[in-house]
């Protein structure tokens, strides 16, 4: 399996509605370049002009563990899959979920044939969700996200930690992904890949960031 970059836009105004769909494209364009395997989460209201703008796949930032009914302000999973959604981040140290809510909400994305990034913030947590099968799990520490300070390097014995607690599901490392050397100690230390968030969507050179860490990737 290469190694995958997942890009959070977030809420970022950097990385919402228009500013989305350009960013979107400059990292297609470079994960094109770079024939490397790079996955973005957008805010939902973006994910149907996104989707349309670019072949990387398009992951929606959370769903609600529901189905189609009286849900009103819930995310549903079959809708954001129609509107081109490829997967899902959940259980961001943002968008913290029940334990029985990520579990449904797990099962209801591989229904909806959705590819599922779990997040965790300890091993505790890792080991819990393991069991839940989802396609990754994200090791990030709240402590460190949107630092510039990242786990990989703050932090790396829990890393090897994690990709062993993980027990062959691939393991993203977050929190504080700055840089190439970031998401290169990461994959050195077992991860299969990085998640990264603000040190893309508001840097004042995105180019020269999104470059730095997927030719980290190789």
């Amino acid at each position: 399996m290469k190694p995958m970059l997942l890009v959070n836009f977030k809420t970022y105004i950097e990385g919402t509605g228009k500013d989305a769909v350009k960013l979107a494209k400059l990292i297609a364009k470079i994960a094109k370049q770079k024939k490397a395997d790079v996955v973005i989460a957008v805010e939902v209201a973006d994910i149907y002009s996104v989707s349309r703008a670019v072949k990387v796949p398009v992951y929606a930032q959370h769903i609600d563990p529901i189905e189609e009914g009286a849900h009103t302000g819930a995310v549903l999973a079959k809708d954001v899959k129609e509107n081109g959604a490829k997967g899902t981040l959940l259980n961001h140290s943002e968008k913290r979920m029940k334990y029985r809510d990520l579990r449904k909400s797990i099962e209801i994305a591989k229904k909806n044939k959705l590819k599922t990034v779990v997040c965790v913030n300890n091993i505790a947590t890792l080991r819990r969700v393991r069991r839940f099968k989802p396609d990754y799990i994200a090791i990030e520490p709240p402590a460190l996200i949107g630092t510039g300070i990242s786990v990989s390097t703050a932090r790396p014995g829990l890393i090897k930690k994690a990709v062993k607690a993980a027990r062959g599901i691939p393991l993203l490392a977050g929190a504080g992904i700055s840089n190439g050397y970031d998401v290169k100690r990461a994959i050195e230390l077992g991860a299969s890949g990085a998640l990264a968030a603000s040190a893309i969507v508001k840097a004042r050179d995105q180019k020269a960031v999104i470059l730095d860490m997927i030719n980290a990737l190789r």
